[in-house]
């Protein structure tokens, strides 16, 4: 082969080398954003931020109000038939079995519903027999619901029209420390005993 076309030869193998390099470059790259797109540097999921909402009485409130205790957050409204009463019947429980613990612990139920839920029908819902003793009930503008929703990574959305409609929403309950970070979840029919494991260790990690 002539060395003029060598020459040519081996430069094209070094542009495709080139080019082959740049685009794994760029496609590992935006793997690694996509999959730590909701990672802190820590590692940690970053759920839970700012928000401002109203408790049941009436008060603005902000997400300071998880500082200095543990919390178990959940997103609900007061017209849901089923998962949310079975979620506050066993976080209750897992209330009752943390005995001297649950002095440290608070349930914070966040309406995805504020067309329904106001701050008084949040109150009369949570002073329901069997539901955790002490839950405070946020609620606010849909502007406020869906911000907070957001920094939860919780999803939630309308489903159907006029006074029969309801909502789809996420079951997971978040353990948040006293610095008001994340922790940890609890799924869905975990259990109280499962589920009461996992806060036990989350307060003995700190």
């Amino acid at each position: 082969m002539p060395r003029r076309s060598i020459l040519l030869f081996a430069g094209a193998c070094i542009v495709i080398a080139v080019a082959l390099a740049i685009v794994t470059l760029v496609v590992v790259s935006g793997r690694e954003r996509a999959a730590g797109g909701d990672m802190a540097a820590t590692g940690q999921p970053l759920v839970g931020g700012d928000f401002q909402l109203v408790n049941q009485d009436g008060q603005p409130v902000d997400q300071t109000i998880l500082n200095g205790k543990w919390s178990l957050v959940f997103f609900g409204f007061t017209y849901c038939p089923e998962f949310c009463p079975t979620t506050l019947a066993e976080m209750a429980a897992v209330q009752q079995q943390l005995g001297e613990q649950a002095r440290d612990l608070q349930m914070v139920f966040i309406s995805i519903d504020p067309e329904r839920d106001t701050p008084r029908a949040l109150k009369d819902y949570l002073s329901s027999d069997g539901f955790p003793q002490g839950t405070i009930g946020l609620t606010g503008t849909p502007e406020q619901v869906a911000q907070a929703a957001r920094a939860y990574r919780a999803f939630y959305q309308k489903v159907g029209e006029g006074e029969g409609y309801t909502m789809n929403h996420a079951l997971t309950v978040y353990v948040m420390g006293p610095d008001g970070k994340f922790r940890a979840t609890l799924g869905y029919g975990l259990g109280p005993q499962k589920a009461t494991q996992i806060v036990r260790d989350a307060m003995a990690r700190g």
